[in-house]
């Protein structure tokens, strides 16, 4: 990519006035400072390519009255049955399903899937962001039901569901009410640059219609290092899924 833009630099009139600086963002010293600080930095649940991390850091590169592009992004997750996924996952750590495989989230293209209740927000990140001083750990404890609607096939009763995990979706605001999604309510047109993601649990839990699901997300973050853990209580609790990160986490570059 690095290659190709460089090329255009010299033979595309559009980037005639386009100087290519190679340096972390968060340790270059402009000239002077931005008007507009564009990136593209978001994943599938917004933050999880850390996206927050590396715009506080460079975000002293804008005025004070300069815009971020994006200026704000909110991730979602939502319970769903998928025998497919669970499968897929199992495969990993087939001997033991409270090891590796189901500590962590995946990228997916969500087929064979039943989302059984409504989908709900998560985490939230603005920019610039002028906290002080500025925390990017997170919880939330999100409330969900099992199946009061029909079946997945349309089926004439809800019936019960097997809870397999959560599917993570993300919305981000670009400027003003300019918007990309990859929320099935909202998804773009014709977006496909993202993939919802895929948080499993262990153990397959069974909800009846209308049982109450509640589910703790984590971002926790350390000085080297990012992860998420998650955890359901009701119906039947689990034990915290990739607890202090011991599966699956983003670094952080010093």
């Amino acid at each position: 990519y690095q290659r190709r833009v460089r090329g255009n630099l010299f033979t595309d009139p559009y980037f005639s006035d386009v100087t290519l600086i190679d340096s972390d963002m968060r340790a270059w010293n402009p000239p002077e400072k931005a008007d507009i600080l564009v990136s593209e930095l978001l994943g599938s649940f917004s933050d999880n390519e850390l996206s927050p991390e590396c715009l506080d850091g460079a975000q002293r590169l804008l005025k004070k009255d300069g815009v971020s592009i994006p200026c704000e992004y909110t991730s979602y997750l939502a319970p769903i049955m998928s025998r497919r996924l669970y499968n897929n996952t199992n495969k990993q750590s087939p001997d033991n399903p409270n090891e590796n495989s189901f500590h962590m989230g995946y990228v997916v293209r969500l087929q064979n899937v039943w989302v059984f209740d409504k989908i709900k927000a998560c985490f939230t990140f603005k920019h610039p962001n002028h906290d002080d001083p500025i925390d990017n750990s997170r919880h939330i404890s999100l409330e969900f039901s099992g199946p009061v609607d029909s079946a997945p096939m349309d089926g004439p009763v809800p019936m019960e569901a097997l809870l397999h995990g959560f599917a993570g979706y993300f919305d981000a605001k670009l400027y003003k009410d300019v918007m990309i999604s990859i929320h099935p309510d909202t998804h773009s047109p014709d977006m496909f640059s993202w993939f919802p993601m895929f948080f499993p649990l262990a153990t397959p839990t069974l909800v009846k219609p209308g049982e109450r699901i509640v589910v703790d997300f984590w971002r926790v973050v350390e000085s080297t290092k990012i992860w998420y853990e998650w955890a359901i209580s009701e119906p039947t609790p689990q034990a915290i899924h990739n607890n202090r990160g011991k599966t699956y986490w983003i670094g952080l570059f010093s």
